[in-house]
């Protein structure tokens, strides 16, 4: 059977997984019975919940007599060291782009992954359908970024298929009246552009490691395309390491793709991609070789941490309420099981202390490990996410970041003041009568915090997306730290409507009446850029005097409810987030009140001493 190996890529919320699923369904892979849940590739709860894919996913379609791999990979930039290494398992792409929104900053990253490994682009414009799309000016802007982009000549002339992969049609044609059922017209371009893969059937094992997979049964297992040869079950094999040592191991199991499936198979061809186990430590990049026939190929390049947060046990007075896994052994195989997966997380202990440095590509990156340990039964404690700073020639530098927005006229003032406070760099303005596009370079903790500001001050209606642009030096000034007070509780119990009848005057609630509250717990934001202690467990005093009046019923103001997310970017550096199953709470570091205004007096002194 004829094999074509082949990556979709794409901007976040493009349609890169609902249409994988249209894929499937118009090959000859699934049972005439067999149904298909939407975006089935996304099998993670979270993934689709929020509708993003998070790990790069491999799935196998049977079309006339060739067997298509598809690599359905992550669209936001967070993820994006592994568009980076898909493309050396593949020989081409679909790069797929929204007919009304047009080239974003992610289809930028991904097609520019693409041309660097040369890897041959096929054009998909999805969701011809929308409202207001316009599928040849879509057209245009990417051939105005393969040409930005210095693309190679004969890649500028790109095969066009036009669809909406959620009503499962398309066509070659841009006009909406010519759409049919079925995905013929993109299988027929997969087969005549991309080339099958430049593999050598005959001569030594060759197979290049580019993704990670963990099996609770063989544990880690490395994903990679078998480049030359054939391995085989039981064969015995050499794996040239990363610091260019070598180790010999058996393969024990190999995993193969067949529509949704995972299977097991005794070998796999050049050309082919699977999963091979065996090895326990083995890591992207290391090659695996016919034993002591060690021939390595170019390592490949894994994106170093950005971001980092600390993790810890759960010291709150409400620790052991609600989870399952609360002490530091749990909490430290579960880190080390998620780095065994994830090639771009690191983890290290902190010495004498149940607490953990985690590092990895950006906040969604880092939020979605916590919030998977959240469902799980684990019970932490984070604190607020910071950049990695390097030192480079001596010199202090951060990653930078592009950052792309599209707001509403009205909100353009109030975004750009907020972004100015962040120490943004300006590039480039586009506005029409409805809406501004704006393009700027942001140190990356300018944009820690920024995202739920931004969607409250555009009330919800502005677009952002943002991806790493390079490392420069450190940006004077106190960037990305929350410039508004607390309200912070200085009494265990539960919160009464009295008591925050006489504190909501004082700022905005977290909490409504009937809570559970601790000393040291945030249950508010202040006015003012102090912190201020208040009581919300305070109840009425009974007396046998009668009031000449009957008592009002209490009316209290809605509080403003915040997301997990919104909490970690809320955070500053003295707080931290508690995190249970059942819910999430802020705090202070320091709980007692006493405690912490002696600490923070003394902070104070100090750096006034040392201005």
């Amino acid at each position: 059977m004829k094999l074509r190996n082949v990556a979709i890529i794409a901007h976040v919320d493009h349609g890169k997984t609902t249409l994988v699923n249209q894929l499937l369904k118009c090959s000859d892979t699934l049972r005439e019975n067999q149904k298909l849940q939407d975006r089935a590739m996304d099998s993670n709860d979270i993934e689709r919940e929020r509708g993003i894919t998070i790990l790069a996913k491999t799935t196998s379609v049977i079309y006339k007599d060739y067997k298509i791999n598809i690599l359905d990979t992550p669209g936001h930039a967070d993820f994006g060291g592994e568009v980076e290494r898909i493309m050396h398992m593949v020989d081409g792409c679909l790069l797929l782009v929204d007919a009304f929104e047009g080239t974003m900053p992610q289809t930028r990253f991904v097609l520019k992954k693409a041309l660097e490994a040369h890897v041959k682009p096929v054009v998909i414009i999805n969701k011809v359908d929308r409202p207001n799309a316009n599928p040849v000016k879509a057209v245009d802007e990417v051939l105005q970024l393969f040409m930005e982009l210095d693309a190679p000549e004969d890649f500028l002339d790109f095969k066009v298929a036009y669809t909406s992969a959620l009503n499962g049609t398309s066509s070659l044609d841009p006009s909406l009246s010519t759409q049919k059922p079925g995905m013929s017209n993109i299988f027929d371009l997969i087969i005549n552009e991309i080339p099958e893969p430049p593999v050598t059937q005959d001569g030594p094992l060759q197979v290049q490691v580019a993704l990670l997979d963990y099996n609770d049964y063989v544990g880690r297992m490395g994903i990679g395309r078998v480049q030359r040869g054939k391995i085989k079950i039981g064969q015995s094999v050499t794996c040239s390491r990363i610091d260019g040592s070598t180790t010999n191991f058996k393969i024990l199991k190999l995993i193969g793709y067949s529509g949704l499936n995972k299977i097991d198979i005794d070998e796999c061809d050049a050309g082919d991609i699977c999963a091979i186990a065996g090895l326990p430590d083995i890591n992207v990049g290391e090659t695996i070789c016919e034993l002591n026939n060690v021939d390595p190929l170019p390592l490949l390049h894994i994106d170093e941490p950005t971001l980092q947060m600390t993790f810890g046990t759960n010291t709150s007075p409400f620790a052991g309420k609600d989870g399952k896994f609360l002490t530091a052994r749990q909490i430290e195989e579960r880190l080390n099981k998620e780095k065994e997966k994830d090639v771009s997380l690191k983890v290290e202990r902190v010495p004498n202390k149940e607490n953990w440095i985690v590092s990895g590509r950006g906040e969604l990156h880092l939020g979605i490990l916590i919030e998977n340990m959240r469902r799980e039964g684990f019970e932490i404690e984070v604190s607020r996410p910071q950049v990695i700073i390097k030192e480079i020639d001596g010199v202090k530098m951060e990653p930078y970041e592009d950052l792309s927005i599209e707001v509403p006229n009205d909100y353009v003032g109030d975004v750009m003041t907020s972004l100015g406070s962040r120490d943004a760099e300006l590039i480039n303005m586009d506005a029409n009568e409805i809406n501004t596009k704006i393009n700027y370079v942001i140190p990356s903790r300018g944009l820690i915090g920024f995202v739920t500001n931004f969607l409250t001050m555009t009330r919800g209606y502005g677009i952002i997306a943002h991806t790493y642009k390079e490392y420069r030096p450190v940006s004077k000034g106190k960037i990305g730290e929350r410039q508004i007070g607390v309200l912070v509780a200085t009494a265990t119990g539960t919160s009464t409507p009295y008591a925050l009848q006489h504190v909501e005057d004082r700022g905005v609630m977290f909490i409504g009446p009937g809570v559970e509250i601790y000393e040291g717990m945030i249950v508010g934001e202040n006015k003012y850029d102090t912190d201020l202690s208040v009581n919300v467990c305070q109840t009425k005093n009974l007396t046998n005097q009668r009031a000449a009046a009957k008592d009002q019923t209490v009316v209290l103001k809605t509080p403003r409810k915040m997301s997990l997310e919104g909490c970690l970017d809320y955070i500053n550096m003295d707080e931290l987030v508690e995190i249970t199953p059942k819910t999430y709470r802020m705090r202070k570091r320091i709980l007692n009140d006493a405690e912490r205004k002696k600490y923070e007096a003394k902070v104070r002194t100090l750096e006034g001493v040392t201005k």
